[in-house]
């Protein structure tokens, strides 16, 4: 349909096009300079002499590797404003990427575990998610994940502290390291959040195989799936994602950061697409991976000829279609798109 769109304008087309965000995770938002600002705020010692030394801490060569310093850098979070002052910062941040929408994972017990208070997470998340609704005018749904190398019970338990919280997030997704941890083992605390009427996503098939993607639909009841990109081991998983139209949130920098794909000229967003799946672009962890949503959006498509303006517009629509906002708002959000592209017609 917008094919005719010549390729020098892709660039200038990808900031442009009004998306959704729904794989990010807010703790990977946090850059180093507000690291070091929040740390010296409170009086947090960190294992890096300078700002520079800890960006170049950032080399990981698997998700573990990655995760042991992404809860190192969580450590100077300790205030409801130290939650409001980071989301603010992506939110600022996606608003001028023009994201209309974002679904922002957050980890809990990552906190919690060092005696911060369910409501201290929740409430300094949420002031920052209606500022940002109120002065930006992006939309924004916060989603509790549980750390799937915890146990079950601890699970449970994090649920249950969050309830009182009900009306502050939308739904529950589940991450941390993958291997070894299949959807099954969270299966009790999945059952009680539907029975809260919770909106259900998890991690599977980035490290995790095929399997993992089937079980979480399965067992968890899953709505979307995040990553999702090793499917294509499954040629029958793939029509049924297809057929059931499950939206995969794909994160194509960090895929090449943790050598899921080897470079980003590997990266198989393409044959997902080819394939008919509802397949989104997202950053996941920005400050550690390389880049935040347009980014993503423009490595992409530069390693990956194949794609077009068509793609590009598939992508971003996906990703509204995708999100847990109303249908309402997805109409507007989508007639937004529709004039963008409109714009860029020759």
């Amino acid at each position: 349909m917008y094919e005719t769109i010549a390729r020098h304008r892709l660039p200038e087309l990808l900031r442009a096009m009004p998306k959704a965000e729904l794989h990010i995770h807010i703790e990977g938002s946090l850059e180093p300079e507000l690291i070091f600002a929040l740390a010296q705020r409170n009086h947090v010692g960190l294992a890096y002499p300078s700002i520079e030394a800890l960006r170049a801490a950032y080399a990981f060569t698997d998700l573990q590797s990655f995760l042991d310093i992404y809860y190192a850098g969580a450590s100077v979070l300790l205030t409801q404003e130290d939650f409001h002052d980071m989301a603010w910062a992506y939110l600022t941040k996606a608003a001028a990427e023009n994201v209309l929408h974002a679904e922002i994972f957050f980890d809990p017990q990552t906190h919690t575990a060092r005696g911060v208070s369910m409501g201290t997470v929740i409430q300094g998340l949420k002031r920052a998610v209606d500022r940002a609704q109120a002065e930006l005018g992006i939309s924004a749904a916060l989603i509790l994940c549980f750390l799937r190398h915890l146990s079950e019970e601890d699970a449970l338990q994090t649920l249950e502290a969050a309830v009182p919280y009900r009306g502050h997030f939308i739904g529950v997704g589940l991450d941390s390291s993958e291997r070894g941890h299949p959807p099954e083992k969270f299966a009790r605390v999945y059952a009680r959040c539907r029975e809260l009427g919770l909106r259900l996503v998890a991690h599977a098939g980035e490290e995790g195989p095929p399997e993992y993607i089937r079980n979480a639909l399965d067992v968890l009841k899953v709505e979307r799936i995040d990553h999702g990109v090793r499917c294509v081991e499954d040629p029958a998983l793939v029509q049924r994602l297809a057929r059931e139209r499950v939206p995969l949130t794909v994160c194509p920098l960090s895929n090449v950061k943790l050598c899921v794909f080897g470079t980003m000229a590997e990266h198989n967003l393409g044959q997902l697409l080819a394939a008919g799946l509802v397949a989104t672009v997202n950053s996941d962890d920005p400050a550690y991976f390389g880049g935040y949503l347009n980014q993503n959006y423009l490595d992409t498509f530069a390693a990956l000829p194949q794609l077009d303006a068509g793609h590009a517009y598939t992508l971003a629509r996906n990703s509204f279609e995708a999100s847990f906002a109303s249908d309402a708002d997805k109409a507007r959000w989508i007639a937004r798109l529709d004039d963008t592209f409109a714009r860029f017609q020759p």
